[in-house]
């Protein structure tokens, strides 16, 4: 399953909620992608896992807003790696992704490994995402180094040029397409009960029964 929508929308409390509570009966695990690239230079064990250049790009990527491009998913499928191993993922498990992958190139080369049978949408006006990140309404942005009004503005460009797109991208893939109107006030367990109620009423094609044989 994949979150996708603006920075400040919600995705990452979202995620930890799936993580808590599960979806379809299923064990679930939120990736956080720029939660890990926070983890990865925050010191200790967790950069240890990280040459000296890959935690210089990882700070550039946090301090400049930027996206992992095509030659760097290497890098991307490193932290992902390291994400299913620490969480020991298994195949009967749910995998949320957020904030990976970020572009068509991206989605391409994940598609090699990792199969999206379903995407969230968060929407959300501009105006209430810079109400969300102030009020902190989700609990996630204390202490986040990339959340000043320049950078969010940019991510929120970043977003709708480029992975805006995936939504139609894997609608074509055969993904099911799960929307959420996100407000400037909607909790996680709001966003969380909404999920659960559209998931239930269409859940993915993967997770529909195969008819039986004739």
């Amino acid at each position: 399953m994949l979150l996708l929508g603006p920075t400040g929308v919600g995705k990452s409390p979202l995620g930890d909620a799936i993580a808590q509570r599960g979806l379809f009966g299923r064990t679930c695990h939120h990736l956080d992608f720029g939660s890990e690239l926070r983890r990865a230079v925050s010191g200790g064990a967790f950069s240890a896992a990280y040459r000296s250049d890959e935690l210089a790009f990882i700070h550039g990527v946090l301090e400049r807003g930027l996206l992992l491009e095509n030659e760097h998913f290497p890098l991307a499928e490193k932290i992902i790696s390291l994400f299913l191993g620490r969480v020991r993922f298994t195949g009967n498990h749910l995998l949320v992704l957020n904030g990976i992958p970020r572009h068509g190139g991206q989605a391409r080369d994940l598609a090699k490994t990792c199969q999206v049978g379903s995407v969230v949408v968060l929407d959300c006006r501009a105006d209430d995402v810079f109400c969300r990140i102030t009020s902190n309404v989700g609990g996630d942005r204390t202490e986040r180094i990339d959340d000043n009004v320049e950078l969010v503005e940019k991510k929120l460009i970043i977003f709708r040029e480029r992975t805006a797109p995936l939504i139609d991208y894997y609608e074509k893939q055969g993904s099911r397409i799960y929307r959420i109107s996100v407000g400037r006030s909607m909790t996680p367990e709001a966003a969380y009960d909404a999920l659960s109620r559209l998931a239930a009423a269409h859940p993915p094609v993967a997770f529909i029964a195969e008819p039986p044989e004739r």
